[in-house]
């Protein structure tokens, strides 16, 4: 992992955090830790990516609503190439509302055998980066190993589309794979939501909205260091070694910012748009949650992980020392990173196999 450009660590995170390693690595409290006082928390093991990250980081300018357009392109042009063994085709689901059609993409559809389980997956990149497309080899490596079908949603970015139309976008997506199952060849009863970052924020929403409609049962919910709490890096301040590598509070609140169209941490933001804002976590689906010890993350997913056990929700939550945002993209060979996969891997099988 040595010698690596711009381009290929954007290819290397994926869409989990595309484009946020030229955010500004400002720790969250709004001052930048020294570089070997936050390589102090990380891993050991993981150190050395952690300080490329960081290097990186140096050399690159804050967010800015002029500065996307160029992180995005970064962002595509680094995208894997697909698997040629497991199968990737495109559909427009309409998403009602007067909302234009969004385009899903169906990993792994074997119509014909057994119907096997499916997961309506939303990606990352803190609500304002990356794309489904970029994130189809990866989706097609997850469908292999667990033998599922997965359904992406290619949901609108902010600050363009705030987060009502992303939300109806997802929405419309597991709508969709619900009312297809049977030609899909998937098994509606075995319908999980996974998302990795912004993502994950993204698949909580979902189980929420799916609980709150009751029109599609949702069977898990599996959430990737997920971004839950708009408070994050504001409002909530956190040590400057929390949230030092890759995604940090300085970040988080421009992407939230941008999803919410208004500012972040304040009463005046909607429960509908960050879930640890919905007071009432009943009825939801079990639930998986995985953060690094260091991840900006990782305070608000273990708060989100106890209110779902004290909600009655079987929750299993992973938290992995020393371990920094999108680790397990970044640094995959890591025996941090295989436990996490491992871990990942586990708990979506036994989900399956439970339902």
């Amino acid at each position: 992992m040595t010698g690596w450009n711009r381009r290929e660590m954007l290819h290397a995170t994926g869409a989990v955090v595309a484009g946020t390693l030229l955010a500004p690595m400002a720790g969250a409290v709004g001052t930048t830790p020294p570089a070997a006082e936050a390589l102090a928390h990380v891993a050991p093991e993981l150190r050395p990516a952690a300080q490329r990250m960081l290097t990186l980081a140096a050399q690159s300018d804050p967010f800015t609503d002029v500065a996307l357009p160029k992180l995005r392109a970064a962002g595509a042009a680094g995208a894997p190439a697909q698997l040629a063994d497991v199968p990737v085709t495109a559909r427009q689901v309409p998403v009602g509302r007067g909302q234009p059609d969004v385009t899903v993409y169906v990993v792994n559809a074997k119509p014909g055998g057994a119907a096997r389980p499916a997961i309506l997956h939303t990606h990352g990149g803190g609500f304002i980066l990356g794309s489904a497309k970029q994130e189809l080899a990866y989706l097609q490596q997850l469908a292999r190993d667990v033998d599922c079908v997965i359904v992406t949603v290619e949901y609108r970015l902010a600050p363009e589309t705030r987060y009502s139309g992303s939300i109806e976008e997802n929405y419309a997506g597991l709508r969709w794979l619900h009312a297809h199952a049977a030609t899909l060849g998937v098994d509606r009863t075995r319908i999980a939501v996974m998302g990795e970052s912004a993502g994950g924020g993204h698949a909580a929403l979902l189980a929420i909205v799916a609980r709150n409609r009751g029109e599609v049962p949702v069977a898990f919910q599996s959430l990737i260091y997920p971004m839950l709490d708009d408070r994050t890096g504001g409002a909530v301040q956190l040590p400057s070694f929390i949230g030092a590598v890759v995604w940090t509070g300085t970040a988080n609140q421009y992407g939230w910012r941008s999803f919410l169209g208004m500012s972040p941490g304040t009463a005046r933001v909607p429960a509908a748009a960050v879930p640890v804002r919905v007071a009432d976590l009943r009825g939801l689906p079990p639930t998986f949650i995985a953060v690094g010890g260091v991840d900006l993350f990782a305070p608000e997913d273990m708060t989100y992980a106890r209110r779902l056990v004290e909600s009655g929700v079987a929750t299993e939550c992973l938290l992995v020392p020393g371990a920094f945002h999108a680790f397990d993209r970044i640094a995959p060979d890591t025996p941090q990173a295989q436990q996490f996969t491992r871990a990942k891997l586990a708990a979506l099988r036994r989900a399956f196999a439970a339902t």
